[in-house]
């Protein structure tokens, strides 16, 4: 068996503000076609890590690599055109565009064309092929005319997973993809999820548990900004620490 393909590493990741301590020296690995869930009680500094390997948040100590590089004097941007892709736990929409703009928006940030300034943005033939094959790719073709704001919340977070999509990412960032889903969106999602797993690294912050545990390959385990636990579901299901911090005893 071949070592898996790290897309993305943090290592020994720290985030203070004074005296508060939000990640403190957190390692992570993402690699290509696994899902790795990062689960723990709010204010665990879940989002503070994803704000930090996307490069939204500067580290007040440790490295980021992505694809082997050293990325983290890197600026959010950047980071995103070389890879990173990340959805938020609040929608981040364009709620009176409809879902094709939305996704040729996110598809022009990568695509710029600076010197091709006489050509209005919205017809720009390869930003408009990645908006149309990203909405495809989430089950949105059928809804490209469509106001976002007129969505429902289930396909308005299947946007969010498109505009992200339409970048052109190997490391996707999902900070709570299935907040305030009923149970068929849920399942929807999952679906995209796995089939997304093959060509990409995924973290996926979630607290939806019986969610977390069906499809994540690896499950890393925060406490009060530090890891407690990080091992494959079983493993973590099993262990008296996090069910003594986390899921609850028995």
């Amino acid at each position: 068996m071949t070592a898996p393909e790290v897309l993305l590493r943090g290592c020994e990741l720290s985030r203070r503000w004074a005296g508060l301590v939000a990640v403190d020296r957190v390692s992570i690995e993402l690699h290509r076609g696994c899902i790795h869930a990062v689960i723990g009680t709010n204010g665990a500094g879940k989002s503070t890590l994803v704000n930090l390997l996307s490069g939204e948040l500067a580290a007040s100590g440790g490295r980021v690599e992505l694809l082997g590089r050293d990325v983290t004097s890197w600026p959010q941007p950047r980071r995103a055109r070389a890879g990173v892709g990340r959805s938020y736990q609040r929608s981040t929409l364009f709620p009176g565009f409809t879902v094709l703009e939305n996704c040729r928006l996110a598809a022009q940030a990568r695509l710029q064309r600076p010197w091709d300034w006489l050509t209005p943005a919205a017809h720009c033939q390869a930003s408009l092929r990645a908006a149309r094959a990203a909405a495809l790719r989430v089950g949105l073709d059928d809804a490209l005319d469509q106001d976002a704001g007129l969505l429902a919340h289930g396909r308005q977070r299947q946007l969010e997973l498109a505009m992200c999509l339409a970048t052109s990412p190997r490391v996707l960032l999902l900070d709570e993809p299935l907040a305030g889903m009923g149970a068929e969106e849920t399942e929807r999602m999952l679906a995209l999820l796995a089939e997304l797993r093959p060509g990409h690294a995924i973290l996926l912050v979630e607290h939806d548990m019986d969610a977390v545990f069906r499809i994540a390959d690896l499950i890393t385990v925060m406490v009060d900004g530090a890891v407690i636990a990080s091992d494959e579901p079983a493993a973590v299901r099993a262990s008296p620490l996090v069910q003594a911090a986390y899921l609850g005893q028995g």
